[in-house]
């Protein structure tokens, strides 16, 4: 039932999905008041030394933001590649170009910023190398079979978290790049890394050095800017490269994170505040950094 509500809403023109989505983040931040204590806490946490209103002014236009993200997802979902190539630039595809020359396999490490199913279908539609965003299956089964279809039109092949040790196993001569989204938080009991991040400390995922070197691959970090609404740059910057003499983890991690910093300070109201990246606590003998 709701896979026949979004493919009917991706019909809409996008101006009227943006009116659908503004009405929506009213509702869900004024209204329902929908994650704005989880949200409101992230950001004064992360951003103490703004002021009251300045954190105030970023939490409001997060939830508009938001509700443009997903009324530009429903019709990012059903548009063609040529209109997801106009609204969004990939600014220096030549670094990713070469790679791709020399036939490497590239891991491509993006963050809940701006609209990251956009950068995906845009990317796919974009560069001509099959991208594989590792993503969780969501809880609804038509509503997930219907988003990792519309994520392969453009040769993009989604991989289920559960099935990238698999997938990775099957990997042959053809280059592809392997996305995925690395804000998001490890399980409590799961391999992680601890970092200052926004001045606390956070826990990223493990593993992204270990899939570099299986696959003797670089390791890049995404950005992404908006220009204006429905117009998006991205923006490819080199965390680890091949060839890897030593674990590379601990460098990827560190730049990561830096990167990501940098963009959430450069335009916090593009992160997503609402989701829950400190769930839990450092453990007393976790390793400093």
């Amino acid at each position: 039932m709701m896979a026949f509500v979004l493919r009917t809403l991706g019909l809409l023109p996008l101006s009227l999905l943006y009116a659908l989505g503004a009405l929506i983040a009213f509702v869900a931040h004024r209204v329902m008041r929908w994650h704005v204590p989880l949200a409101r806490d992230n950001i004064a946490r992360s951003l103490p030394e703004l002021s009251a209103e300045e954190r105030g002014r970023i939490l409001a236009q997060s939830y508009k933001n938001l509700g443009a993200t997903l009324a530009e997802g429903i019709w990012g979902w059903r548009a063609d590649g040529a209109a997801l190539r106009r609204r969004v630039t990939i600014d220096d595809r030549a670094l990713l170009d070469r790679y791709i020359a020399e036939r490497r396999n590239v891991v491509l490490l993006a963050a809940h910023v701006c609209n990251w199913e956009w950068l995906m279908l845009a990317s796919c539609a974009e560069l001509g190398v099959p991208i594989c965003p590792v993503y969780k299956p969501l809880r609804l089964r038509d509503v997930d079979d219907y988003v990792r279809e519309a994520r392969a039109r453009f040769g993009g092949r989604p991989i289920a978290v559960d099935n990238l040790l698999f997938e990775l196993m099957r990997v042959d001569d053809e280059p592809r790049a392997y996305a995925m989204l690395a804000d998001q938080t490890p399980p409590e009991d799961g391999p992680k890394h601890w970092r200052h991040f926004l001045h606390q400390d956070t826990a990223f995922y493990a593993g992204t050095g270990k899939i570099a070197r299986y696959l003797d691959a670089p390791v890049l970090y995404v950005a992404m800017r908006r220009v204006r609404r429905g117009v998006y740059t991205a923006h490819f910057s080199v965390l680890s490269e091949p060839p890897y003499d030593d674990d590379p983890e601990e460098g990827i991690v560190d730049r990561y994170a830096a990167f990501l910093e940098a963009e959430i300070r450069h335009a916090p109201e593009n992160w997503l505040w609402v989701h829950r990246k400190w769930k839990y606590p450092k453990p007393p003998d976790a390793p400093r950094q």
